[in-house]
């Protein structure tokens, strides 16, 4: 191994370094913001190391508030939001991938223009349809909500590996009998398997994350998911930085951990209809 290879090596590592340092700062500072009392936040000053003795005071100042049933309505916001939108996507990919049909660049672009128009745009108009529809404070309306904007991007993830898988594998098939269903689901969906997870991954932070809706058109507090549970923390005249670091600790790490267990079925996926071959 030549010098300039080994001061190459030096830099790559010394670079991961200061990434990885640079991504886990702020995990780091949330533990020990939960870990530190109020007297020393708005006093003497946040210590830099955790004081893993402030703990039970953390613990109890969090069993205060329902973080468990929030946390529940957010696994269960994004996991229907993830599942309804892959049923979907698959669909309406398969359908702009192997069907020519009049409209079909239409709908494509009605999908596209869905990523264009922001949230806070159509949040009237949505409220007033919940209203009518009966699905305003309603776990069931949220889903659907978000749906509306993970399902064009799950559609197009799903459709670009699609595009990628040689049609006469399909026509192997269909000349055996088998129905245009079993098509998609015994042989299209497994091989672009890592486009599937790319497009569960962005359709379940979506939800995950979901805020705007969530504030808008839940008012039990019951039903609210962790990021508006947060919120609820701040008060008029204090805010216990504490308890909110540590809410948002547990609201991130299911997250982080997710990400980290299927991080490369997300790269897969993401380029795996970008090049033709």
């Amino acid at each position: 191994m030549t010098t300039k290879s080994i001061i190459l090596k030096l830099l790559r590592y010394l670079l991961i370094g200061c990434l990885l340092l640079l991504a886990g700062f702020p995990v780091y500072w949330m533990v020990t913001t939960a870990l530190s009392v109020n007297s020393q936040l708005y006093g003497t000053g946040q210590v830099v190391w955790p004081q893993p003795a402030n703990f039970p005071d953390l613990v109890a100042e969090l069993g205060k508030v329902p973080l468990g049933r929030w946390m529940f309505n957010t696994l269960l916001i994004a996991s229907g939001g993830t599942v309804l939108s892959l049923v979907l996507g698959s669909l309406a990919g398969y359908a702009l991938s192997r069907f020519r049909f009049h409209g079909r660049g239409i709908v494509g672009f009605l999908l596209f223009m869905t990523q264009v128009v922001p949230e806070a745009l159509i949040l009237v108009p949505l409220y007033a349809m919940f209203i009518t529809f009966g699905l305003l404070n309603s776990l069931t309306g949220l889903v659907l909500a978000n749906v509306g904007f993970s399902l064009p991007v799950a559609c197009f993830i799903l459709k670009g590996a699609m595009d990628a898988v040689p049609y006469e594998i399909e026509e192997s098939a269909i000349i055996d009998n088998c129905p245009r269903f079993s098509v998609l689901t015994m042989i299209i969906l497994p091989l672009i398997a890592p486009s599937i997870a790319a497009a569960a991954v962005v359709a379940f932070f979506a939800g995950w994350n979901e805020f705007l809706f969530a504030s808008t058109f839940l008012m039990d507090g019951s039903l609210w998911p962790a990021s508006v549970g947060l919120a609820s923390f701040v008060g008029q005249y204090e805010t216990p930085m504490s308890a909110v670091m540590g809410a948002a600790v547990v609201f991130s790490l299911p997250a982080i951990v997710f990400f980290l267990l299927i991080q490369r079925k997300i790269v897969a996926g993401l380029t795996a209809g970008a090049v033709k071959g």
